[in-house]
């Protein structure tokens, strides 16, 4: 794969669900992702960001929503599915993966921000189509399949300082 240049088309997907919950359970911090977008894009040409988050009626969620979108990030939202059982579900991995072949035809690079193995398979789909393709998340919740499958690995918690507030 290419290596980095400043002419690159990049898309930066980031899962806010598996990131928040990575530095919740690893750091009880939440991320900044104003340093994440940075670090993601990298002095490239940023094609588009977008964030896929969950409404769970939470409180100050919507300023949150609106916050990554002052960074720079399209907002994705889906509403949280609650069961008969009580159990609650949600989560964006089948739109995450369509919006990223979608735009694999219009980028060079695809940044998923995300340690969820289940992302492997469209790692090596993008990759088999010339798309460099980074995965950034904290190397201890990282999939070990993931971060194989990608080009490169960005362990977010090798800088915890500038990653998490």
């Amino acid at each position: 794969m290419p290596p980095i240049h400043a002419g690159q088309r990049v898309a930066v997907l980031a899962d806010a669900q598996n990131l928040y919950h990575s530095a919740q359970s690893v750091y009880s911090q939440n991320i900044d992702y104003s340093s994440l977008l940075e670090k993601a894009v990298q002095g490239r040409e940023l094609t588009r960001a977008i964030a896929y988050v969950i409404r769970a009626q939470a409180e100050d969620e919507d300023t949150f929503f609106d916050a990554l979108h002052d960074i720079g990030f399209e907002t994705k939202i889906k509403d949280i599915k609650t069961f008969g059982d009580g159990s609650k579900k949600a989560d964006w991995d089948v739109g995450m993966s369509l919006d990223a072949v979608a735009l694999a035809d219009h980028v060079d690079t695809v940044v998923l921000c995300t340690g969820d193995g289940d992302f492997s398979r469209l790692c090596h789909h993008l990759r088999h189509e010339g798309v460099r393709v980074e995965v950034m998340a904290f190397g201890a919740s990282a999939a070990d399949e993931l971060i194989e499958a990608a080009d490169s690995f960005v362990d977010l918690s090798d800088r915890e300082e500038t990653f998490l507030l």
